[in-house]
């Protein structure tokens, strides 16, 4: 994993610490030296960055996050590629300063009911507005809750979101399960599937943690925890504190499930019973201010008994008619004119809560329904310009192509840059300009062969391509001087000002090769060795050519190019040859040697005694002396 702080991402974006760092990127603070502010970048491992898939998912959480605004969200300002220093594709979010709920709980152990619902609320109000987007969190977790310094709860980290109409949850590898395993739910393990639903009940398993202080199971390994997710049911939080009211243990029950079907459908829903549950441990929440984003919701009001309302009515009817006693001291008329002055005031204040009702209502109308609606800009960062264009006009915007430049990073056709930045809210029909990839700068490589080196100088110049490294060599079909290839090879696209390496002809190498049958064989051997020939020598027998001499040459051309191969084939002499004569009546000695001269092997055949001062002479020769014989066969020789 590179380190990339210290450095400027898009030429925007100066890169600061690190924040954190997970399996699938690097999140940094950093400053947004065009606007000046704080940001948090997260950085994808350079090694997944060339993983279609893996970028595919970050641009989806880009994307998904942008696509929904919430107090409670953390917002996306901005996604791309680094085309200049270090290659990142990168997420610029709004930088929170402060903890997460993960944080807390390892701090205080567990929380109480009074600590967690609200937070809760919080978390629902802004998964509600997703919820509603059609946009599935998938991956809740103590870790994805941030807590601000100001107190404000924000939910982040979209990498595993998802439009609820894509469903599967599970990697195309060894169907590996995203998401944190301990808060899956049962259908994400089984069936890799997952809605709403799926994100109420990791939630429901975060509460249960937050109020105990630990997980519903433990394992030894993630299979583990997953089947006791599937095979278990998700105990009430008050078997482990015991404390706990039986409106929190209902809460976490109803949220956990195994049954999709018995949770509640979706964020708003849970957030209705979390509301519902404060108000039943607490019935001062009723007056709790709402979470923002989301409207007033009418408080169930219980019904009394009738004998009570009877009682209730009598009480009433006897304090209207009961008579007043006046203190000897008081003043009737001053507490009338008081008692005037307050309805007065609170009539007054009423009408001024109900006008500020009304601005607001109206303020309300304008911003999100009426003429000042604005729309919320997606991501198109890394789309095709077809799909782009869709993706803006499904959004109620139009696209605009202002440049198209060469990128290394980004695919021919894809969306390079956008301006307005993704998150960014404008009128709607308005206009997104964007920068288009043409792809890698590539150039081919012209034709080359038969120019001259001037003539192919001028043609890679204006093919923006140079001359790299010549190499001169002989050949006998292309001129002297003229172009025989080059490397890379014609019709071969490379990069600009990339070297092309020429092969260019000495001319014609071929050297005049004498006749040498007959001739000496050591004498043809220099010869041609000087000449810079690769001869090779094979022995022949030959009735009409002298030993030693030359029969033939192969190849028989009269020119050859230097370093070519020739093969001469040398007399070994006559294979038959005659018997001498003139060896009878000859000592030993003297037989063999004539014998050998000619080329035979002598096999001699003496007396078994010898008569003393007699030397052995020889008195038979086989085969017989003027016959011919095979050169090298044996002749027998016997002495008496």
């Amino acid at each position: 994993m590179s380190d990339l702080r210290g450095e400027l991402i898009d030429g925007r974006y100066q890169i600061g610490a690190v924040i954190a760092s997970g399996g699938m990127a690097t999140v940094y603070s950093a400053i947004d030296t065009r606007l000046d502010r704080p940001v948090a970048v997260k950085i994808m491992h350079a090694h997944l960055a060339q993983d279609e898939d893996f970028v595919a998912r970050f641009i989806r959480e880009a994307k998904a996050a942008a696509a929904i605004s919430h107090p409670n969200l953390i917002s996306v300002h901005d996604q791309g590629w680094n085309t200049g220093g270090t290659p990142a594709v990168f997420l610029v979010m709004e930088l929170v300063s402060g903890s997460t709920l993960r944080d807390l709980i390892n701090q205080k152990g567990r929380l109480a009911p009074e600590e967690v619902l609200p937070i809760l609320s919080e978390v629902l109000s802004a998964l509600a507005v997703a919820h509603k987007a059609g946009i599935v969190h998938r991956d809740l977790k103590p870790e994805n809750i941030m807590i601000s310094t100001e107190g404000k709860i924000k939910v982040g980290d979209f990498g595993l979101a998802r439009a609820m109409s894509a469903g599967q949850t599970l990697t195309v590898d060894a169907s590996v399960l995203l998401g944190t395993v301990a808060y899956l739910a049962p259908e994400q393990v089984q069936r890799g599937i997952a809605d709403a639903r799926s994100d109420i009940y990791s939630l429901g398993v975060v509460t249960f943690e937050a109020l105990t202080g630990k997980k519903p199971y433990e394992g030894e390994s993630p299979i583990h925890i997953a089947y006791q997710h599937v095979n278990d049911r998700i105990p009430a939080p008050s078997t482990i504190v015991t404390t706990l009211p039986k409106e929190i243990d209902e809460l976490v029950i109803r949220a956990t499930s195994p049954d999709p079907d018995l949770r509640p459908a979706n964020a708003q829903e849970l957030l209705e019973l979390v509301r519902l549950a404060q108000i039943a441990i607490d019935p001062a929440n009723r007056q709790l201010s709402l979470p923002l984003g989301l409207p007033p919701m009418p408080v169930p009001i219980k019904k009394e008994p009738r004998s009570k309302v009877k009682k209730i009515k009598e009480i009433s009817k006897k304090m209207d008619t009961a008579p007043v006693i006046q203190n000897k001291y008081s003043d009737t008329g001053e507490i009338r004119r008081q008692t005037s002055k307050r309805v007065k005031r609170n009539r007054i204040i009423a009408i001024s809560l109900a006008i500020a009702l009304l601005l607001s209502a109206g303020a309300t109308w304008y911003n999100y329904f009426g003429p000042g609606a604005k729309v919320s800009i997606p991501s198109i960062v890394g789309m095709k310009s077809s799909e782009a264009k869709n993706t803006l006009t499904q959004a109620n915007l139009n696209l605009k192509i202002t440049k198209e430049v060469f990128s290394e990073e980004i695919g021919k056709g894809r969306v390079i840059e956008m301006n307005p930045s993704a998150g960014e809210k404008i009128a709607a029909d308005g206009l997104i300009k964007v920068t288009i990839s043409k792809g890698p700068e590539r150039y081919l490589v012209p034709k080359l062969s038969g120019l001259s080196l001037a003539d192919a100088g001028a043609l890679l110049t204006k093919s923006k391509l140079v001359i790299g490294s010549t190499n001169y060599v002989f050949n006998d079909k292309v001129e002297k001087d003229l172009i025989i290839g080059s490397s890379p090879t014609s019709g071969e696209l490379i990069k600009k000002n990339s070297p092309v390496n020429l092969l260019i002809s000495k001319g014609s190498d071929l050297i005049d090769v004498g006749a040498y049958a007959g001739k000496s064989s050591d004498q043809a051997l220099n010869e041609l060795n000087d000449a810079g020939f690769d001869v090779t020598v094979k022995e022949k027998f030959s009735e009409t050519i002298k030993a030693g001499n030359v029969i033939s040459r192969d190849p028989q051309e009269l020119k050859m190019a230097r370093g070519a191969k020739i093969t001469l084939t040398v007399s070994k002499g006559p294979e038959f040859v005659l018997i001498p004569s003139g060896l009878l009546k000859t000592d030993q000695q003297s037989a063999t040697k004539n014998l050998e001269n000619a080329g035979f092997v002598v096999k001699a055949v003496v007396p078994a005694k010898k008569i003393a001062g007699k030397v052995p002479k020889v008195f038979r020769v086989t085969p017989v002396p003027g016959s011919k014989a095979k050169r090298g066969s044996t002749v027998l020789i016997e002495l008496k």
